[in-house]
């Protein structure tokens, strides 16, 4: 049976963090591919700052020598909020039979059974948790055992405060950010 992860986010911007993570569980869980889907909106956090096609713009150029990381824009063609369960029921239509595996941050386990369709969720995917707070969260799903402290909102604070993001996102993702211009107002 074929084994998939889905990894949604805003990816604003993509950052080593996310890339690391999604290989670690792809290594530790021996997924085939992850499926990175950009969100429009998620219904759990503000608007993104860069446009939803220049953060696919970012998430293309990050990924574009990994083999086992692919992308799905399914979210972006869709009206927003951005819910899970729908994508996670296409995604399920399309890969037939696969073993699902759902990437998500430790962040968002509270609200987690507030989601939108949480209870068919479950039973269609194997929630593999990302830990992201600094106070560990306990919970009794799959998860990855390596903590890396690197947000976008840092990425976009630092941009917009003059400093350098080098190291923290691919070279390919901070000349799209250069050249376009991105997040160089602070943060409210």
């Amino acid at each position: 049976m074929q084994k998939i992860g889905i990894y949604g986010g805003t990816f604003d911007p993509v950052h080593h963090a996310h890339l690391i993570l999604a290989r670690a569980a792809l290594e530790k869980f021996a997924l085939e591919r992850i499926v990175f889907v950009p969100t429009r909106l998620s219904p759990h956090k503000n608007a993104s700052v860069a446009a939803p096609e220049v953060r696919l713009d970012m998430l293309r150029a990050a990924i574009e020598d990994e083999a086992q990381f692919e992308i799905d824009d399914c979210e972006l063609q869709r009206d927003p909020p951005s819910y899970t369960i729908d994508t996670v029921e296409k995604l399920h239509q399309r890969y037939s039979g696969a073993h699902l595996f759902l990437l998500i941050g430790d962040d968002n386990l509270a609200g987690l059974s507030s989601w939108r369709g949480f209870e068919d969720l479950r039973q269609m995917v194997t929630f593999i948790v990302l830990p992201r707070a600094f106070t560990p969260v306990a919970h009794e799903y799959l998860s990855v055992d390596r903590r890396i402290d690197i947000s976008a909102t840092e990425i976009r604070n630092r941009i917009a405060g003059g400093r350098s993001i080098h190291y923290l996102v691919p070279n390919s993702v901070e000349q799209i950010i250069r050249a376009r211009g991105l997040y160089r107002e602070v943060e409210k």
